[in-house]
C-alpha cells in the first residue's frame, strides 16, 4: 500500500476517534462543572481547555474562560484545530482521498456523519441542548465504527484504521484521567469524600464504562478500582492496556503482511510491557499525573514513528 493511503487512513480513524473523543472531554467537563460551586466553574473549563491542548489557542481569540465559550469552541470553532467540527471535516477529507480503499458502507457513513454533525453545529449550542448533542456526537461516530467492523477486510486497509483509532482512543483515555488530576482534587480534604467518589464515577460515565464497572464492581466506587479499570484492564476497550494490546496485534499483522518488521512495532511492544508491568498502587504512589503524562508522550512518539517508518509523507 502506498504510505500516503496509508496515512489518509490512519488519519481518518483519529480524526473520528476524536471527534468523539472531544464530545466525551466536553461531557467529562460538563458533568464535574455541575458538581462544584459557580465561582469554580471557570478553573474548571480552564482545566477541560488544557487537557485538550486548545487552551493557547482559545487565549488567543477570547480574554474570558467560562462555561458556554469553552463548550463552542471545543465543539464547533473551526480555529480550533482539534474542535469536533473540525475534526469530522477533516476525517471526511481523509475518506474522500482514500476512498476507493474503503467499502461502500464505510464512506456513506463517514458522509452521513459528517452531514448530520455539520447540520447539528452550525449555530451556538445551548446549555439545554448539550447532553443531546454530545450523545448525537457519540452515536454517529459508532455508526461509522459499525459500518468499518462489518464490511471492511481485516487487511492492511483495516489495520491502519485500527491502529488510528487506538492511537487517539489511548491519548483520550489518559487525558480524560488527567482531567482527574487537574481538577476533581483541589485540596486533600476532598479525597475519599461523597463528592470525590461522584466525580470518579463522571469520569466513568465520560468513558461509557460504568456499567460494565459496575458488573465487575458492584456498587463499590473507589479511585483506585476506577484508576485500575481505565488504565490496565484488558477487557475494558478504552482502557490504554486494551488499546496497547489491539495496536500490538495489528503492527503484528502488518509484520506479518508485509514481511518486514519496523521499529514502531518494538516501539508499542515496549510500552505494552510497561502498562503489564504496573500494578494501580505503584501508578499511584509514583503519581497518576507523571503516569500519565509519560503514557501520553510515549503514545505521540508512536504515532510519529508509525507515519516515518509506514513512509506517509513519502
Amino acid at each position: 500500500m502506498l504510505g500516503k493511503t496509508a496515512g489518509g487512513l490512519l488519519w481518518m480513524s483519529r480524526y473520528l476517534e476524536r471527534s468523539e473523543n472531544m464530545a466525551r472531554l466536553v461531557d467529562a467537563g460538563f458533568r464535574i462543572a455541575l458538581t462544584r460551586g459557580v465561582s469554580a466553574a471557570d478553573d474548571e473549563w480552564r482545566s477541560i481547555l488544557s487537557t485538550a491542548a486548545a487552551l493557547q489557542g482559545f487565549n488567543a481569540k477570547y480574554k474570558k474562560i467560562d462555561g458556554p465559550t469553552a463548550i463552542n469552541y471545543l465543539l464547533r470553532d473551526r480555529d480550533n484545530p482539534s474542535s469536533v467540527i473540525s475534526a469530522i471535516e477533516s476525517a471526511r477529507n481523509n475518506a474522500r482521498l482514500v476512498r476507493t480503499a474503503l467499502t461502500r458502507e464505510s464512506w456513506e457513513a463517514v458522509n452521513v456523519c459528517w452531514m448530520t454533525l455539520k447540520d447539528a453545529l452550525a449555530k451556538p449550542v445551548q446549555t439545554a441542548e448539550l447532553p443531546e448533542l454530545l450523545g448525537l456526537i457519540r452515536q454517529q461516530a459508532a455508526l461509522v465504527r459499525g459500518a468499518s467492523q462489518g464490511t471492511m477486510l481485516r487487511n492492511d486497509i483495516y489495520n491502519f484504521v485500527r491502529i488510528g483509532t487506538l492511537l487517539e482512543r489511548a491519548d483520550n483515555t489518559a487525558r480524560i484521567l488527567d482531567v482527574k488530576y487537574y481538577v476533581l482534587l483541589p485540596a486533600a480534604s476532598s479525597v475519599g469524600s461523597s463528592l470525590d467518589n461522584v466525580q470518579w464515577d463522571t469520569i466513568l460515565r465520560s468513558t461509557s464504562a460504568e456499567r460494565s464497572f459496575a458488573w465487575l464492581h458492584g456498587g463499590e466506587i473507589s479511585p483506585s478500582a476506577i484508576a485500575e479499570f481505565l488504565l490496565l484492564d484488558r477487557r475494558m476497550p478504552r482502557s490504554l492496556k486494551f488499546c496497547y494490546s489491539g495496536l500490538v496485534a495489528s503492527l503484528n499483522d502488518l509484520q506479518r503482511e508485509y514481511q518486514e518488521r519496523q521499529p514502531c512495532l518494538d516501539l508499542a511492544v515496549s510500552t505494552l510491557q510497561k502498562l503489564e508491568a504496573q500494578t494501580i498502587q505503584s501508578i499511584f504512589k509514583a503519581g497518576l499525573h507523571e503516569f500519565v503524562s509519560e503514557f501520553i508522550r510515549d503514545n505521540g512518539a508512536l504515532g510519529f514513528k508509525v507515519e516515518e517508518d509506514y513512509r506517509f509523507n513519502g
